[in-house]
């Protein structure tokens, strides 16, 4: 279930493991992006998660959106 987190439970949940995931369209995450995280474009994600996330780690998202 999808859960709000601020950077601290980020960082504890990344020293636990966890993957971090970001869902940026390519343009914007060779612009810049979070070191260290995966790009699976949101577009995509459905189709690329299975063959680069591991399902036995908690999952963190992010994109950012000047909207």
């Amino acid at each position: 279930m999808p859960t709000d987190i601020d950077r601290h439970e980020v960082q504890r949940l990344l020293g636990a493991g966890a993957q971090l995931v970001d869902v940026m369209p390519k343009a914007e995450w060779d612009h810049s992006h979070i070191v260290g995280s995966v790009h699976l474009p949101l577009k995509k994600l459905a189709e690329l998660a299975p063959e680069r996330l591991d399902p036995s780690r908690a999952v963190i998202t992010s994109c950012y959106d000047s909207l």
